[in-house]
């Protein structure tokens, strides 16, 4: 307890009751949540099992349970129940579910397969995807459930024609995933909710089970949340909520901040605690970020402090265009990294949408800083890897049909479309899984022998499978399905391309090894379970040397040192749509919040005279919440001081590319001798010696389809080439974008 300031001391010792700590940015919530819930067990004696802790993201989950197992002193037995909304409720599913008219194993769909799935059921209503947005069909049904509105009650609500189409959607929708035996992520809620309001005695056990509740995040909460929390929470009343509303900015996808605006009329005999104290930034950025939070009306107040007095100003400059932007982001990383001995790993370049990304990864290229985009290809949405995905969940579920459509000529079975789908409607017919039908199918099918055969030899496949699941570890498994399948011979075929996928699957069984000591198949449930709830920022790794790029929604929770803010325009940051909408320019507010509030040294504030983007050029004034800091926080640099150092003979790089960027900031005169020196070499050349020659680094005479090699990334083919950026497939690391005239590349 000596390690916890006062507030945090308060916030771990009221135990009983209700409880709303508000923690500002960086004032230590994770801190005192872990020591709350090992004060609990370690001096109120409580159960662990009767604790439970929820939080919004696996990686939050799971940076909690390490700190908690450090305070019980490494005893790895004695945790309480930790999870996101999400894993906690599909628990509680497993047992409870049957009650709805689920059966345990039911599946998750992931948001690829929700939309298929909608895509379909559009289809057999004859509604038109082009005048109706699938993805915004989908949008409207998950808001419905996230406001525990069901199918039914929905179409008792219409009150239009759009209100119409949405219903027959999600009716058809509802049954299709029943038909399954799937649910999809809302549904996850919603159904446990739904159980515990038809059974009491069902929620009275869940009730009983928590009897301490704590929630992180509780801005970020929906309505099912709510009442889901709501529920639990009311036998005993011991529930701690820990959030700040000066951070929330997931409206849009269905939180409300009410929730924790609201809270102490929920629970009137709340105690509320303010952590204020910062432990990540400087006071300058503090004061900044209140600058630009304080002109919000819907907010409770706080002053956050710092012991960190002073620091750097936050540096604002504006360019002509986004790409002199871009290169001003590259200039000021190399020169920061090379006065304070920083790794890249410490600069993230925030942005409100994903289209600002592309130039500043086009500068990024040309410069050879390493990135990593946040919110690009996931990996558990590649092919090949919902391909085998798709091959365990069918084995799981004999009704899965979305898995069977993906996977029944993946590799070809010669099993057609009109096969498949009078394959499927029989099964329906018969009112039997696809599986135990195709075994015994017989000609009345309206099926051909040869397609008959075909058939039964794939479901012979997924019968044997299903039966050696419970009999062996989950990676032989895995391995087993992947072999027997064809589909590693399928992957195998003697390409580059195929190569890396097939290393893939092989990082997946990587994913899947931490379950090999679970029997009955409950490893492949909770593998399944996992890969299904997984969420974007679960993947963030911040020990891998490269700048970050991501949007301001995926930032919060994380911290850096130096943090670029691009795009600082009306009509950007402010988005255009929350012109006319006070809570939404409320949330813009609370979103460029989060922004400053990620850095821990220094804030770069950029804006541009004119951007082109999304298909058109833009002239925007600069951002409003530019004018909410006070201007003694603010080292504004102007475009003159920049242009001249770009047109500069001097410092000649911005025209001919001899030096750049990166290569001025390190102050390397020699590395003109060299035309896009590695960045590994840099110290080589300040020190006098030659880089590695065997890249013949100059030649920039590539072309698709050429074998080079890559002194970090090693062999490659080259896949497409657009002027000097190549993209190439590497055995080692998969698909990366490089500049010819930059990378240390040689052909082979």
């Amino acid at each position: 307890m000596e390690q916890l300031n006062n507030k945090q001391r308060e916030a771990v010792e009221t135990t009983e009751g209700p409880v709303l700590i508000i923690a500002g940015a960086g004032s230590g919530k994770t801190r005192a949540l872990t020591f709350r819930a090992a004060y609990l067990i370690k001096e109120k004696g409580i159960s662990p099992r009767n604790i439970l802790a929820v939080t919004f993201t696996n990686k939050a989950a799971a940076e909690m349970k390490e700190r908690i197992i450090e305070l019980l002193d490494g005893n790895k037995n004695n945790l309480p129940n930790i999870g996101t909304f999400h894993s906690i409720c599909v628990k509680i599913l497993r047992w409870e579910i049957e009650k709805v008219g689920y059966k345990k194993s039911f599946a998750i769909m992931d948001d690829q397969d929700q939309l298929a799935l909608v895509k379909k059921s559009m289809k057999e209503l004859q509604i038109d995807i082009e005048q109706f947005n699938p993805k915004g069909v989908l949008n409207a049904i998950s808001k419905a459930k996230n406001e525990l509105i069901d199918a039914k009650t929905y179409l008792e609500r219409i009150g239009g024609y759009y209100e119409e189409i949405i219903s027959k959607v999600y009716t058809l929708y509802q049954s299709k995933l029943k038909e399954q035996n799937a649910v999809d992520f809302d549904d996850i809620l919603m159904l446990t909710v739904k159980i515990f309001q038809k059974f009491p005695e069902v929620l009275e056990k869940y009730q009983n089970l928590f009897r301490y509740i704590m929630v992180d995040e509780y801005q970020d909460t929906n309505h099912a949340q709510y009442i889901l929390v709501r529920l639990l929470s009311q036998k005993h009343g011991n529930l701690c909520v820990v959030g700040d509303d000066w951070q929330g900015i997931y409206s849009w996808r269905g939180a409300n901040i009410q929730n924790i605006l609201d809270f102490e009329k929920d629970y009137p005999s709340a105690k509320v605690i303010k952590l204020e104290q910062n432990y990540r930034s400087t006071q300058n950025i503090l004061d900044a970020a209140y600058g630009v939070i304080s002109k919000n009306i819907n907010r409770k107040d706080k002053k956050i402090w710092t012991d960190q007095k002073g620091g750097h100003l936050l540096v604002s400059f504006e360019a002509r265009n986004e790409r002199e932007e871009a290169e001003f982001i590259v200039l000021e990383i190399g020169k920061y990294k090379n006065e304070n001995k920083s790794n890249f790993s410490d600069f993230v370049v925030l942005y409100r949408t994903n289209a600002q990304s592309r130039i500043i990864e086009e500068s990024m290229l040309r410069n050879s800083v390493p990135y990593r985009i946040v919110g690009g290809v996931k990996f558990y949405q590649r092919k090949e890897i919902k391909d085998v995905i798709a091959y365990l969940k069918l084995i799981n579920n004999f009704n899965d049909e979305t898995s069977l459509e993906r996977i029944i000529n993946e590799p070809k079975r010669n099993i057609g479309e009109i096969s498949l789908g009078k394959w499927i409607n029989f099964s329906k017919k018969s009112n039997a899984d696809f599986i135990s039908l195709g075994l015994s199918l017989k000609e009345e099918s309206g099926l051909n022998s040869g397609k008959i055969d075909a058939i039964k030899k794939f479901c012979d496949f997924i019968k044997r499978m299903n039966e050696s699941k419970n009999k062996i570890q989950l990676t032989d498994f895995m391995e087993k399905v992947f072999k027997e399948s064809s589909y590693e011979k399928f992957l195998l075929d003697g390409t580059e391309e195929g190569q890396m996928r097939y290393e893939n699957v092989e990082e997946l069984l990587t994913v899947a090894r931490k379950y090999d000591d679970y029997e009955n198949g409950e490893g492949l449930n909770l593998f399944l379970e996992e890969i299904a709830l997984i969420s974007d920022t679960d993947n963030i790794d911040q020990n891998k040397d490269s700048v970050h790029l991501m949007t301001l929604h995926s930032a919060k929770g994380l911290e850096f040192k130096v943090v670029f803010i691009a795009g600082l325009e009306e009509g950007i940051l402010p988005h255009s749509r929350s012109m006319l909408n006070q809570e939404e320019m409320e949330e813009e507010r609370r979103l460029m919040y989060v922004g400053i509030t990620r850095a821990k040294e220094k804030a770069y504030l950029l804006f541009t005279s004119e951007r082109n983007i999304f298909g058109s050029t833009q002239c925007n004034p600069p951002s409003r919440f530019l004018d909410d800091i006070p201007e003694n926080l603010i080292d504004v640099i102007s475009n003159d001081q920049v242009s001249s150092f770009f047109q500069s003979p001097k410092n000649n790089f911005y025209r001919n590319k001899k030096r750049t960027p990166i290569e001025y900031a390190s102050g390397v005169s020699a590395a003109q001798k060299f035309n896009g020196v590695k960045m590994e070499n840099v110290e080589f050349i300040k020190k006098g010696k030659i880089p590695d020659t065997k890249y013949n680094i100059q030649n920039t005479n590539f072309k698709d389809g050429d074998r080079v090699e890559h002194s970090v990334f090693g062999s490659g083919l080259i896949i497409s080439s657009q002027g000097d950026i190549l993209t190439i497939a590497f055995k080692k690391v998969g698909l990366k974008k490089i500049s010819a005239t930059v990378a240390p590349l040689r052909k082979i």
